[in-house]
């Protein structure tokens, strides 16, 4: 399925892939799952992440596919914990791109060479899946997961700083081990924060993320997910972390106009807004119409730190990575054996 690629495609000749699949309560989809995996995969880690089902007797009893392994955890560790299972494991057998697909049956394992494409390209480091590829996809998601992942969307956008991806919850991905290996797993998130936060440590790194218009297959499949059990902690991560990129992008690894424009643009905001809510209650309390001049005072600088917000967003959503971690390794690779004395 990959001999199709573009003959200038380095990446091709040399890429083995592996399929992780993390697997809790998805019993009833996982054999179909397996079965409708093409000969793309080198290797299939299906992860039995405690699953009470026991998801992976079934997959060592009913599978006869050479290639597939399980891999199992005494105690349920989360979707991202089972996934970082089976990527250290894909690392540690030399897998080259590291794909992601759930059990569940929601994602069509047809679609893996296509997904994989842009890595084997040389194009991008990490690929996801976007259900909001079209018109005809979003009208086909349940209504609280379009408005979900909608919200979610946005929000990533800013603490991520991949402005143009979307979806950030969609958990059919492909990443080169390249990145893979960059990444300190253990500073993940191990349960449903997992594919956000993988995002968000790609950008630290400064790997390029691609995003792939697909289709989802909702089912029967029910979700272990309760949003008002997470919205508080993932408000909170979300916050931590955006605070976290900006003081590291525009403070520590560069410094640059966008930084003073964050900079003076908070600055101006806070104090117009702090001088403006002291001023408008003393004039209250004492029902003395405040000055003009007083007014202006507070509201230039909120005019003049929005204007320098607004300028230093438009700095951020421009600030993409552009020249993927995967091209720059191939091409040193191909240099070292261009190099190489030929055998008489």
């Amino acid at each position: 399925m990959i001999s199709d690629a573009p003959p200038a495609t380095f990446g091709t000749s040399l890429m083995k892939i592996g399929i992780v699949i993390p697997c809790y309560k998805v019993k009833r989809h996982i054999l179909s799952v397996l079965d409708g995996i093409g000969d793309e995969a080198h290797a299939i880690y299906v992860v039995d992440d405690g699953c009470p089902e026991g998801t992976g007797d079934l997959v060592e009893e009913s599978c006869r596919q050479p290639n597939v392994r399980v891999l199992r955890h005494d105690r349920n560790k989360g979707v991202g914990g089972a996934v970082m299972t089976g990527y250290r494991q894909a690392l540690a057998d030399g897998m080259d791109i590291l794909v992601k697909l759930d059990g569940d049956g929601q994602m069509d394992p047809a679609l893996v060479p296509a997904l994989v494409r842009p890595i084997l390209n040389l194009e991008a480091d990490y690929v996801k899946g976007n259900r909001f590829g079209s018109l005809y996809d979003v009208s086909a998601m349940p209504r609280m997961r379009l408005f979900g992942n909608a919200v979610l969307s946005f929000v990533t956008k800013f603490s991520s700083g991949y402005w143009r991806l979307f979806d950030p919850t969609n958990g059919f991905t492909a990443i080169s081990a390249v990145a893979a290996k960059r990444l300190d797993f253990e500073k993940i998130s191990a349960r449903y924060f997992f594919e956000t936060d993988m995002l968000i440590n790609l950008g630290s790194i400064r790997a390029v993320v691609r995003d792939f218009p697909m289709q989802a297959t909702y089912r029967d499949e029910v979700s272990n997910l309760r949003i008002r059990n997470v919205v508080f902690s993932f408000a909170a991560k979300h916050i931590r972390l955006a605070a976290k990129r900006l003081l590291y992008t525009y403070f520590l690894r560069d410094f640059s106009i966008a930084s003073v424009n964050l900079v003076f643009g908070l600055a101006f905001l806070l104090f117009g807004t702090v001088f403006g809510g002291v001023e408008w209650y003393l004039s209250v309390a004492s029902g003395v119409t405040a000055s003009t001049g007083t007014v202006m005072i507070a509201v230039l600088p909120i005019i003049l730190g929005v204007q320098l917000l607004i300028a230093f967003l438009s700095h951020d959503i421009g600030n993409d990575p552009t020249v993927p971690l995967v091209r720059f390794h191939y091409q040193q690779r191909v240099a070292a054996a261009a190099a190489e004395p030929t055998p008489v």
